[in-house]
């Protein structure tokens, strides 16, 4: 009986982390040529740097925000093994 309820426990929390957002591509847009986008670890442009992206790349979104000091909407991004924030504006749909 031990095991049934912690597995019961990760269960429901893997189903509600998994409706939160499933991948979307996008590509890096709205940028000079030959520019590139700081993905951040908080959703807000004073944030740590985690990586640059290159104008016209392709990396995954995992929802977007709003809510933000700034209120500008931020997106959870994936780049590779980095993963942060990036702007929308800086964002197309693939």
């Amino acid at each position: 009986m031990r095991r049934v309820l912690p597995l019961s426990a990760a269960t429901l929390l893997l189903g509600s982390g998994a409706a939160l957002a499933e991948p979307e591509p996008f590509r890096v847009s709205g940028l000079p040529s030959g520019g590139s986008l700081t993905i951040r670890e908080a959703p807000d442009a004073d944030a740590a740097p985690v990586e640059t992206i290159p104008v016209g790349r392709r990396l995954l979104g995992f929802g977007c925000t709003k809510e933000t000091p700034s209120g500008n909407t931020w997106c959870r991004v994936k780049f590779g093994p980095a993963v942060g924030w990036a702007r929308r504006r800086y964002l197309s749909p693939d």
